[in-house]
Parts: structure tokens; sequence; C-alpha cells
């Protein structure tokens, strides 16, 4: 414990990768509490359209740069956008229609497994004894979590459209992350987000415009303001920093620790702004969850990479 608190850089990576898992965890709440004041499409449009102005001054620099490796990438940053900004989040802010906060964080945890299982059938990784109890303890979280702790629903598939819209939404971003594998070395990390996140923004554009054609004025309140920035500037830009800081200094594995912390700020956002209760069903789950994904990242040995995150939420 000396040693660590001698070592003041690595007590900054931590917080670092704790701010970073609270300011996401705010996407959540937010999906949940806009569900009835505005449409996921305009509210996911809004976010990336807020998102790219204000990484703007700090992007724009290094893109034209490396323009170059946009062109010769553009198909693979086309698929990785598509997945990353314009489909993943927008299924968030479709399942926070119908499901709690705490059940949209507790399921995004998952998506580790996912790219495990993408990992095994598209690059033929072997799936270790430790990765199938950690799949086996993963999945019976998330059943006990979208059945209520009522496994009998299964014959009945009453499950809530949210919850299975969120889970539909970690397999979307297990392939994003597997996909991240790929980017360009060469790239540089603003130039490669800023891109992606230029072109998630403009193939929203047409479903935003279909959306609102014929519609009247948007009713932009403070509440709503203000979320569209928290989602922009912080969930979308400052996040981001402080995460990719985070695995500077700590790793990958270490921070990717401190991301499973997720439905925990979750709950106690979503208790405090909407009121959502936390009952045995979510601790059930959580207890099921987290050491599974721990389990499936571990090999006995060292602990092995997990995708890094980008844009967790």
């Amino acid at each position: 414990m000396k040693k660590f608190f001698k070592r003041p850089e690595i007590v900054l990576g931590y917080l670092f990768a704790l701010f970073a898992t609270a300011i996401w965890s705010g996407n959540f709440v937010i999906a949940r509490g806009l569900s009835d004041k505005i449409s996921p499409v305009n509210l996911a449009f809004f976010r990336w359209a807020a998102a790219v102005v204000f990484f703007c001054p700090f992007a724009l620099k290094p893109l034209i740069r490396d323009f170059y490796f946009v062109k010769k990438n553009f198909l693979y940053l086309l698929v990785t956008s598509i997945l990353g900004i314009t489909v993943f989040n927008t299924l968030i802010y479709y399942a926070g229609h119908t499901t709690t906060a705490v059940n949209l964080s507790l399921i995004a945890i998952t998506f580790p497994v996912f790219t495990i299982g993408i990992s095994r059938v598209f690059f033929k990784e072997k799936i270790t004894f430790n990765k199938t109890i950690g799949i086996i303890l993963v999945g019976l979280g998330v059943v006990n979590l979208i059945t209520k702790g009522n496994f009998s629903d299964l014959k009945d598939l009453s499950f809530s459209k949210g919850d299975i819209l969120m889970l539909f939404a970690s397999m979307i971003f297990a392939v994003f992350s597997t996909l991240l594998k790929k980017k360009p070395e060469k790239m540089n990390l603003f130039a490669f987000q800023f891109s992606t996140f230029l072109m998630g923004l403009i193939f929203l554009l047409p479903f935003f415009i279909f959306e609102n054609i014929g519609q009247s004025d948007l009713a932009f309140s403070r509440e709503m303001i203000l979320s569209v920035l928290y989602l922009g500037i912080f969930a979308s830009l400052t996040a981001f920093v402080l995460w990719n800081k985070a695995i500077l200094i700590l790793g990958p594995p270490k921070a990717v620790m401190i991301y499973y912390l997720l439905p925990l700020f979750s709950a106690v956002s979503a208790g405090i702004f909407l009121n959502e209760k936390i009952g045995a069903v979510h601790f059930l789950s959580l207890f099921l969850i987290v050491p599974g994904i721990i389990i499936a990242n571990y090999d006995f040995k060292k602990i092995k990479s997990p995708v890094v995150l980008k844009d967790a939420a």
C-alpha cells in the first residue's frame, strides 16, 4: 500500500479511469431520463453533433495531417463508424424507453464476453476453460436480470424489450471493439476518433431528417440542452481523454477492471435522479456478471488485455 501511494502517477491513473467510468454511467441515466422527451435518433444526432463541434479544435489539425489514412482505410472507417457511433448509442437510447438505467449499465458490461466469442469465430482464438466459466457466469447474470430473477419466464420469452435491445447493443459494441484491433497503426488517435465521430454523425443525418420531416419544431428545454451538452462534451470527449490517459498509465487490464464499476455509478445516479429502486435481482446479477468477466479475462499467469474502449457509451 505504501508503495502504491509513493507512485502518484498510479493513483492518478486510477482516478482518470474512475472519473471516465462515472461520466459514462451518466449516458444510461440520460437515456432513461429523456426517454419520453426526445426520440432516440434525435438524442443520438445532437449528442454526436455536440461532440464533433467541441472535438474539432483538438482533432481537426491531426485529421488533416492524416487524411491519407482516412482515404486509404475508408471502408474500415465506414463500418467502424456505423457500428460504434451511428448504431450502438442509438440502440442504447431506444433501450432506455423500456428498461431501467441500472439494467442498461449491467448489460453494457457484458461486451468483453461477446468479444471473446467473436474473436473465436473470426480470428480462431482459443476459448480456455476459465473463459468458458466466465461466459457461463455472465450468461446467468444477464438471464437473471432480464427475467427479473424468474427463470420460468424463459419458456414464455417475456423479457423487457429494452433489455434485449441493450443486449444487442453490447453485441454491436463487441464487434466494434474487435474492429479497433485493426486500427491503422500510424494514424493519429485523435484523427481516428474524430473521423469516426464525423462519419457516424453523417450516417445519422438521413434518419434525423426523415424523423423530423413534417414535425413541429423541437422543444429544447433546459434539461434537454444540458443533457446533450453532457453527452457531447463529457461522455464523448472528456471521458475519452481521461480513459486513454488511464490506459497509458495503468495498461488496459487494470483500467478495464475499473470500468466494471459502471453499474454501481449508474445505480447511484439512477437512484438520485430517477428514483429507480435497486433490488436483490440487480445485486445477484452484478455478483454473477462482474466475476464472470474477470474470470474470462484471467489467464492464471497473466491478465489478458481486453479490448481498449475508445468510447464505451
